[in-house]
């Protein structure tokens, strides 16, 4: 059963991914890097992206545990007065939004030029209007979760991406190249998604309803809801980690029209082997190292090898992966981007940013590796204010280096690497360091990322790396795919013969 449950989750987990990445390229052909690209990213994000940092991983967080000591009935009730109050709350978050839309929008898109300060204005309305139905469905996704719903939980972003993919091949082909009248158009396809996202959820709902339908009594009244704090940390833990990307987008939309889409882009090239590969590792070592850490504690002989051999072989398959997706996108990120984004409208001067920047966040899968396992370590142990206080200064970073102005694409990227670096030594330090001598294996990481370094040195020295995504075409750029993917390959084979420690991890 789980493992039919994992092959799902993966599966539709990879599937949402690449959905995610298509409706990018579709956004790209239909706007290219201009400044009407960087309203849509705006409008088509800022609802799930809203209901991402106040409800949807605070939910999980706080509901879950809730959840498990409640019959049916009562998780039902339970499920209905929270979804009351987020009712309520998005409706009034909608008010504000509605009327300071015309002061809100330069906020969100510093480099918006006064010509389309009305466009981006409207596009935070259409947002506000779709942020109660992208809250409701966060709390849905939740229940959803709860009773191991995969398919529900995760196909219902397969139905927000088929319709705005939809919206989006639609005005690249019909649409003026200019794009008047953009916004409205995706503004009524995004609240259809929304509400065809409900519609779905509810529809897996439905024996929920049927199951758990009996009229409550004083003996199955739902308990209170948890305390104030909880909450709070839970929607720090839960948000911060969103809000790092939005942040630095924000502050390179202030060079100018399209700067913000150009960053969204690149930022792209690295979230999708970092949700694919680095934070899936640490999904799939979380039941691993919470049994070890169980065995631990609960045995009067502590068994401290389980604990530290799941730790291990959590950090040298998470590591070596990062690894091998930073040699790939070092190597190949010129025709990686001319692939995914060099369609339609899309200029060539903005492929070449978006792949310089994406070479540089290419970086930051590395100490995104490593900060993946310590935050798996900390929730683990019970020790998640650790995990708050990395993030909030991965963000305080961010914050500085663009209140000092720099706004550059690379420099906002270089920031989000120092963030993350200093995260990952905040949340390694609250372990300590002798959780970190038993756990870290510092032979087996050196390997793969030695062999990252000498493949972005050989290619630098055979200018290999300096190749613009206009000059890559037909075989080419099928040899520049090919080499990343040798490059990828190499850097995880150097992890499988230097020692035991890969085999050992895939094999567990």
């Amino acid at each position: 059963m789980f493992l039919k449950a994992g092959l799902l989750s993966l599966l539709l987990l990879l599937v949402s991914r690449v959905l995610g990445v298509l409706r990018e390229t579709a956004l790209a052909a239909a706007f290219g890097s201009s400044g009407m690209a960087d309203v849509a990213i705006v409008m088509l994000t800022l609802p799930d992206w809203l209901a991402g940092v106040f409800v949807s991983g605070a939910l999980a967080y706080v509901l879950l545990p809730h959840w498990a000591r409640e019959s049916a009935t009562q998780q039902n009730a339970t499920q209905h007065r929270v979804a009351r109050y987020l009712l309520w709350g998005s409706i009034l978050l909608t008010s504000v939004m509605t009327a300071t839309h015309a002061s809100l929008g330069p906020l969100l898109v510093p480099g918006i030029s006064l010509s389309l300060e009305g466009s981006v204005g409207q596009a935070v309305v259409w947002s506000a209007l779709a942020l109660p139905a992208a809250m409701l469905a966060g709390l849905w996704a939740t229940r959803l979760q709860h009773e191991r719903d995969f398919l529900g939980m995760y196909s219902a972003n397969l139905v927000v991406n088929g319709v705005l993919i939809t919206a989006l091949v639609f005005w690249s082909t019909r649409g003026s190249a200019t794009g008047e009248g953009a916004v409205p158009t995706l503004g009524v396809f995004l609240l259809v998604a929304v509400f065809m996202r409900l519609l779905w959820q509810g529809w897996r709902m439905r024996p929920l309803y049927r199951h758990g339908n009996s009229p409550p009594s004083s003996s199955i009244a739902p308990g209170p809801l948890p305390g104030w704090r909880i909450w709070i940390w839970a929607v720090l833990g839960a948000g911060l980690p969103l809000t790092l990307p939005f942040v630095a987008r924000t502050f390179a939309s202030g060079a100018g029209e399209g700067a913000l889409a150009t960053f969204n882009y690149a930022w792209k090239l690295v979230e999708l082997p970092l949700v694919l590969a680095i934070q899936l590792v640490a999904s799939l070592a979380f039941p691993a190292i919470a049994h070890a850490h169980g065995r631990q504690t609960d045995s009067e002989n502590s068994n401290e090898e389980a604990m530290a051999s799941a730790v291990r072989g959590a950090l040298i398959l998470a590591w070596t992966l990062a690894c091998a997706a930073a040699a790939a996108l070092l190597v190949g990120a010129p025709a990686i981007s001319s692939v995914l984004f060099g369609w339609g409208r899309m200029q060539a001067s903005a492929l070449v940013q978006i792949a310089a920047w994406g070479s540089v966040g290419a970086w930051g899968l590395l100490p995104q590796a490593l900060l993946a396992v310590a935050l798996t370590i900390l929730a683990t142990v019970g020790r998640m204010r650790f995990a708050v206080l990395a993030y909030a200064l991965a963000l305080a970073i961010v914050l500085v280096a663009g209140v000092m102005g720099y706004t550059a694409g690379h420099q906002l990227m270089w920031a989000l690497n120092a963030g993350f670096l200093g995260a990952a030594v905040v949340a390694w330090g609250a372990l300590g360091v002798p959780a970190m001598r038993r756990w870290v294996p510092v032979r087996a990481l050196l390997s793969p990322f030695f062999m990252l370094v000498a493949w972005v040195t050989v290619t630098q020295w055979l200018g290999l790396a300096g190749a613009t995504p206009s000059s890559i075409s037909g075989s080419k750029q099928v040899q520049a795919f090919l080499l990343s993917v040798v490059a990828a390959l190499f850097v995880i084979a150097s992890g499988w013969f230097v020692g035991p420690g890969l085999r050992q991890a895939l094999r567990s």
